[in-house]
């Protein structure tokens, strides 16, 4: 007999238990513009989501498009700053960046999702009053931090076994539309959710001790000493603020893992090994 399809049978077999235990459960998935970087590695990610919904759990997916809306800008000769990781946001850039997430890539991921056999709704922050924002920052222009969250459509949309696809757009109290951090939303989402897990994909393989170790698993009191610390720096204390703020809001467990590894979601959830860090209370 073929060894090939014993070691994927033995797998499907070892995977049974993480399947039955997260029946039912959400999981709201960050998926950053660099992990879609090639339609192979999108097809992979959406036949691995496809297969989540399969099992029995409940998946919304979260997307950025930062390379995609760079590249559009640079095209229409818009120039872009950040000030703390924030893009300034006037009424031009708005608009690009309304047009890539919501219909670029947002359209994109769907389609991928649909190829693979699932059922795929795509939306933003701005439907059905999903996220109502605040204004971050005067300086920051058109940028918004979730003030109100209102999960009904992403419930409507399990029940009827479609996986929602969110572009992070917010909207103002006075019919604004604001431009939302891909993970800030997805914190925010997952916390409505009262998710099980929010994962965090991104461009590295996890949070990295200063030897460049990957630390698996990491208690969420010992996050601000590693900020403090330098450990943590740069682009991943926001990731590691918004896990903080996620399980304050009633996610179970944040993992923050390279999007780019195959099947990434799938071995974090579905595997003893895991990928990434887990931020998680320490058990008992």
């Amino acid at each position: 007999m073929n060894r090939d399809w014993i070691a994927t049978a033995q797998t499907l077999s070892q995977a049974l238990p993480y399947m039955q235990r997260y029946a039912g459960a959400t999981v709201v998935i960050k998926l950053g513009g660099n992990a879609m970087g090639s339609d192979a590695a999108m097809r992979s990610f959406a036949r691995d989501v496809v297969l989540m919904r399969q099992v029995g759990l409940n998946p919304v997916i979260v997307h950025g498009g930062g390379p995609m809306i760079n590249e559009l800008l640079g095209k229409l000769d818009i120039h872009s700053e950040f000030v703390n990781g924030k893009r300034v946001t006037d009424q031009a850039t708005m608009d690009v960046v309304e047009m890539v997430l919501s219909g670029q890539v947002n359209n994109r991921l769907v389609q991928a999702i649909s190829d693979e056999g699932g059922k795929a709704v795509g939306l933003s922050g701005k439907d059905a009053n999903l996220i109502v924002c605040d204004q971050t920052d005067p300086a920051l222009g058109f940028v918004g931090t979730p003030a109100d969250v209102d999960p009904t459509i992403l419930r409507d949309l399990h029940a009827a076994h479609a996986i929602p696809v969110i572009a992070p757009l917010g909207l103002g109290r006075n019919g604004e539309t604001f431009n939302i951090n891909g993970d800030t939303a997805a914190g925010a989402i997952a916390g409505a959710l009262n998710a099980d897990r929010l994962l965090l994909l991104t461009d590295v393989e996890g949070v990295k001790d200063k030897s460049g170790e990957v630390l698996t698993e990491i208690a969420p009191a010992k996050i601000p000493e590693l900020i403090a610390d330098g450990t943590i720096a740069g682009g991943m204390i926001p990731k590691t603020e918004t896990a903080l703020a996620a399980m304050k809001d009633g996610v179970r467990a944040v993992v923050i893992l390279d999007g780019r590894a195959p099947n990434a979601c799938l071995l974090e959830l579905f595997t003893d090994h895991g990928a990434g860090s887990l931020i998680r209370e320490p058990r008992s």
